[in-house]
């Protein structure tokens, strides 16, 4: 039966092996301005919420900061080198608001801007497409009230228009905000992150009205500013939900909770209000919204892109809301992190439902990545579990462009090790290791997977 066997395996093996993605397909890395910078009182930038929280004793781990970060304002000839020995084709980066405005508004600060020219400019020379984040979480601390106040979306909004006339001659997508939940709810709700503050429900639905409102209003004046052609879109990691068992009545619930669980965010922008279940829910404490603010932040959108990380899983209920959300069990694996469970099918159903709910013109992954222990032994990281992470989730994204959803591209997070907010540099999601006394970079083994998928554009 062994000849048997054999041939029944060669005969599954080439039909089920269509591993490659679509043709053009966008491979990058992603890294975020406070995370990598440093430099933070040098050519006129201001303070920034992160750089009062994390000199606060007490807040970030190991009393870690981003002072220094990896010194890629010093350093980004080193890390585009990097990017270009990996064969990508974008690089998404943020920019760091208070280099171009040191107190949320006001008066340009011209080096600022010039540093982000030369940045571009290195990216384009190496063939790298720059893809744009305005705002990754580093506030300027002088806006007054910072999220809690209307005031900051309209400011934001100044500056996003501000920075898009200023690069839209070389880059062409922007992305609005980054992670509404992180700098809503972790911020102001369970005081985790910068300004790390625990306001009542009423206020943080506020706070959450706010950076939504930012998003559509920088949407509209990225727009208004920015060359014909530019594309716009925001970075989300929405709260994603994978049906338990892949059967019609899961699935159906895995969508009502992806819709449901994110009303106040990505539901609320792919949609232009807020669903009744959430204003019902909220009732009292429902934000406060002012004439055309639900307009704003329904402003159509070019793409959606995604960050994909742990999964929830959910089954079908006949009590409402229709589903129920089962718990993460101590049993449930993980990466470094402890919040990082891995569950690969989470890529293919956050593609998926994103799409049949709201049906996006195109979806890139933003961010995917996880945290390892990453030990240096003989001068290398032999990061095989990152790659066993990467290639799991990188099967299920395929899986979502063999069935034709509009996935155009993937941004592994990250580039390199970084200022990881709260956990400071005690958790590494680099594909590139980062000697935090001498700042020199290290190709991980999972670096070598990487530009080898590049290369084929392929399941490796």
């Amino acid at each position: 039966m062994a000849g048997g066997r054999g041939a029944a395996l060669a005969a599954v093996g080439p039909a089920s092996a269509n591993l490659d993605f679509p043709k053009g397909f966008v491979w990058g890395c992603a890294t975020a301005s406070y995370q990598i910078e440093g430099a933070v009182a040098e050519d006129g930038r201001g303070p920034t919420i992160w750089d009062v929280f994390s000199h606060t004793p007490g807040r970030v781990a190991n009393g870690d900061t981003g002072d220094v970060a990896c010194d890629s304002y010093h350093r980004y000839p080193q890390d585009i080198a990097l990017l270009k020995q990996l064969g990508v084709g974008a690089y998404r980066l943020s920019i760091a608001w208070s280099r171009i405005f040191p107190d949320g508004r006001g008066k340009a600060n011209s080096k600022g801007i010039d540093y982000y020219n030369r940045l571009i400019d290195a990216l384009l020379a190496a063939g790298i497409t720059p893809y744009v984040t305005m705002f990754h979480w580093d506030l300027p601390a002088a806006l007054p009230g910072g999220w809690q106040s209307r005031d900051t979306a309209l400011a934001f909004a100044d500056y996003a228009g501000f920075m898009a006339g200023k690069l839209s001659d070389r880059v062409q997508q922007f992305m609005t905000v980054n992670e509404l939940r992180c700098f809503t709810d972790l911020s102001y709700q369970d005081g985790k992150h910068a300004p790390g503050l625990q306001l009542g429900p009423a206020a943080v639905n506020q706070v959450r009205h706010h950076g939504v409102l930012a998003h559509g209003l920088g949407v509209q004046a990225i727009r208004a500013s920015a060359r014909a052609g530019t594309q716009i879109g925001i970075a989300d990691n929405t709260n994603f939900y994978v049906p338990v068992i892949e059967t019609p009545d899961h699935i159906e619930a895995a969508k009502q909770a992806v819709r449901e669980e994110n009303a106040m965010f990505l539901t609320a922008v792919m949609e232009g209000r807020y669903t009744d279940g959430y204003l019902t829910r909220e009732a009292g404490n429902a934000p406060k919204v002012a004439s055309g603010d639900m307009a704003a932040i329904g402003s159509p959108l070019d793409f959606v892109a995604l960050n994909i990380y742990a999964p929830n899983y959910v089954k079908a209920s006949a009590a409402a809301p229709g589903y129920v959300v089962l718990p993460h069990l101590d049993s449930s694996p993980r990466m470094a992190s402890p919040w990082l469970y891995v569950g690969p099918e989470v890529a293919y159903w956050g593609v998926r439902t994103v799409s049949e709910l709201w049906q996006p013109k195109t979806l890139y992954i933003s961010e995917n990545g996880c945290s390892a222990d990453d030990p240096v032994v003989d001068g290398r990281v032999d990061d095989a579990d990152r790659i066993m992470y990467l290639r799991n989730y990188l099967t299920e994204f395929h899986r979502a462009t063999q069935e034709g959803f509009p996935l155009k591209g993937y941004f592994l997070w990250s580039l390199m090790d970084n200022f990881e907010w709260a956990d400071g540099y005690t958790k590494r999601f680099g594909i590139h290791h980062v000697d935090f006394d001498t700042l020199v970079r290290t190709p991980k083994l999972s670096a070598a997977w990487y530009r080898e998928m590049i290369r084929r554009n392929a399941l490796v």
